[in-house]
């Protein structure tokens, strides 16, 4: 089995708030899993861990067999790992004033020379694989809008389009569809199972919605107060186990979305 993501006791505290305690999971290439918890969990904390976004007090990350975090200092070869590890934004991350296909077109500036991502020019090769990228989340029609004119769930496809083009072997979501309508959330998701399913992503996306956990990941790890309190399938996460891990604030878990 080839590990796309292993940490080891990863523990960060911010002032007195402990936002991760020793933290060990290990995710497998192309698996599809949920990271579940009520707000305040660790779940965005744990995700911005492993692209490099934020360093830890202790513990390791390896990506893609790879270290490339130790006790609170990132590898000189991270950012090289970084370009394969997709990440998607609960607020879209786009740059509003600039056309959808160039926002795409981003995820190619590790690859592309420094001179031509100063101006962001791009080879007709790689309009081409932007737009393929749109047309196979299916908003290519809006390839040449501002992305400020896009809805919600059009600015994450976007976002996941930029993924694709940018041959992510891992994505990370982090909340994706909290701030969609239910219509929206489901496409989105359906987008990630098929980046999983189609291109052989690993998918690590954070929801604090049980049904769609439960719909769309075979495994679920679970967090709460920073440290991991489940670990296994999906489908046993029944409302009795979830107020036996999460109290009172396990109805957040099954709000209506």
């Amino acid at each position: 089995m080839t590990l796309a993501v292993v940490t080891n006791k990863l523990s960060k505290s911010f002032g007195s708030c402990q936002a991760l305690d020793k933290v060990s999971i290990q995710i497998a290439e192309g698996e599809m899993v949920a990271l579940l918890g009520a707000s305040g969990s660790g779940k965005s904390t744990l995700l911005r861990h492993l692209p490099g976004f934020v360093t830890s007090n202790s513990g390791e990350i390896e990506i893609l067999g790879q270290k490339v975090q130790s006790n609170g200092k990132l590898l000189p070869h991270h950012k090289k790992i970084r370009s394969r590890v997709g990440f998607v934004f609960q607020q879209f991350n786009l740059v509003n004033r600039l056309p959808v296909i160039t926002n795409v077109l981003i995820g190619q500036l590790y690859e592309t020379p420094w001179w031509r991502s100063l101006f962001m020019q791009f080879t007709t090769e790689q309009r081409q694989k932007a737009l393929e990228a749109l047309t196979s989340v299916g908003i290519e029609k809006t390839a040449w809008q501002r992305a400020a004119t896009l809805s919600g769930g059009q600015q994450q496809r976007a976002a996941l389009a930029r993924c694709l083009v940018q041959k992510a072997r891992i994505i990370l979501a982090d909340e994706p569809i909290a701030s969609l309508d239910p219509e929206s959330s489901r496409k989105v998701m359906d987008l990630l199972q098929q980046l999983n399913q189609t291109h052989h992503c690993t998918v690590l996306v954070s929801l604090h919605q049980v049904e769609y956990a439960i719909k769309y990941c075979p495994r679920t790890i679970a967090l709460n107060a920073g440290r991991v309190v489940y670990d296994g399938p999906s489908s046993e996460l029944t409302p009795e186990l979830l107020a036996e891990l999460y109290g009172s604030n396990a109805s957040e878990l099954f709000a209506e979305h």
